[in-house]
């Protein structure tokens, strides 16, 4: 069985990716509460349950709507980015747009006729409550996402290359193959499987074509919206996440010291996660000169790649440099 959507060509030639820090701070979130919990978030999850007992975050308005015992939680959270690369307050100011209607129909659809007070306190004042509901992401956002975002940001922004690389390739079916397992295009139709899927769903798709959004503190499944007022978003896990918390953390293997010398097979160990230069300089501790020229060579040897995305070049071992390091 599956969810489907409908996807023609009109369609699909507006579908596009793009980066959220709401949609990051929703699901750190989300994990916090055990929804769809990876194992690989581990080192995360440790470092914020020591921040969040240091000082707890308060989060009324907010926590009820994502952590809860329905197997949905309400779209209008995550609104579709307007743009690839969207602001932390442009996501909020998207959210605060969401109209009393759209809000009211969003909880009855997760809800039902009953729901908690925190939830029949938004439907009764929403204009009210989704102010008060972004303040707390904000908060939540600065807690939790903003130490990690340049590294966070790097990884989804590399995803989103390597996306358009297979898009370029194989075209549309290619791509979402490669999104995840679950995901199928053939004849103008997008289809979710997956043991998650037990019956046949439409999914009741929103104007234009899709938003395609990686994400790296999320669930291992892909979420798609059924029903929005805005665009409908395809979330799914961004690649390279499982050395996003344990690049350059580790000594690198002997063999790649003797081969490189320890500052070269260091900053190859970095790159394990996909980052930039000067993120590099401030991880290592030395001049962006001085990592600018251990790149250079590392790339002529074929150790690392370099990469574009938008103001960014991102810097990531390729498969060769992987294996000097002990790992494919």
């Amino acid at each position: 069985m599956a969810l489907t959507i409908d996807l023609g060509v009109a369609e699909l030639a507006a579908t596009r990716f793009a980066i959220s820090p709401l949609s990051e701070t929703v699901s750190a979130l989300q994990q916090l509460g055990d929804r769809d919990r990876q194992p690989i978030h581990l080192p995360w999850l440790r470092w914020a349950a020591d921040e969040l007992a240091r000082h707890p975050l308060d989060l009324p308005r907010t926590w009820p709507l994502i952590v809860s015992d329905r197997p949905a939680w309400p779209e209008f959270l995550v609104p579709a980015p307007r743009g690839a690369g969207t602001s932390l307050e442009d996501d909020l100011a998207a959210l605060r747009r969401t109209t009393a209607p759209q809000v009211r129909a969003s909880l009855l659809r997760v809800f039902g006729d009953d729901p908690p007070a925190a939830v029949a306190e938004l439907a009764a004042r929403p204009v009210a409550g989704l102010r008060a509901i972004a303040a707390e992401l904000r908060a939540a956002h600065d807690r939790l996402i903003a130490p990690h975002w340049s590294r966070i940001r790097a990884v989804l922004e590399a995803d989103v290359v390597h996306r358009a690389r297979q898009l370029a390739a194989g075209g549309a079916e290619r791509l979402f193959i490669d999104l995840h397992p679950d995901l199928r295009w053939r004849d103008g139709r997008l289809m979710l499987g997956g043991a998650r899927w037990r019956d046949e769903r439409a999914v009741n798709r929103g104007p234009g074509g899709l938003v395609l959004m990686p994400v790296v503190l999320g669930s291992p499944y892909v979420l798609i919206k059924k029903s929005t007022s805005t665009q409908t978003t395809v979330r799914y896990p961004a690649r390279g996440v499982g050395a996003l918390w344990t690049a350059g953390t580790r000594a690198p293997a002997g063999s790649a010291v003797r081969l490189l010398g320890r500052a070269r097979a260091d900053l190859l160990e970095a790159l394990r996660s996909p980052t930039t230069t000067t993120e590099l300089a401030r991880a290592l501790g030395v001049t962006p000169s001085a990592v600018s020229q251990h790149l250079g060579v590392l790339r002529e040897s074929g150790l690392v790649a370099r990469e574009r995305s938008g103001r960014h070049v991102l810097y990531m071992t390729t498969a060769l440099g992987a294996t000097l390091l002990g790992t494919t």
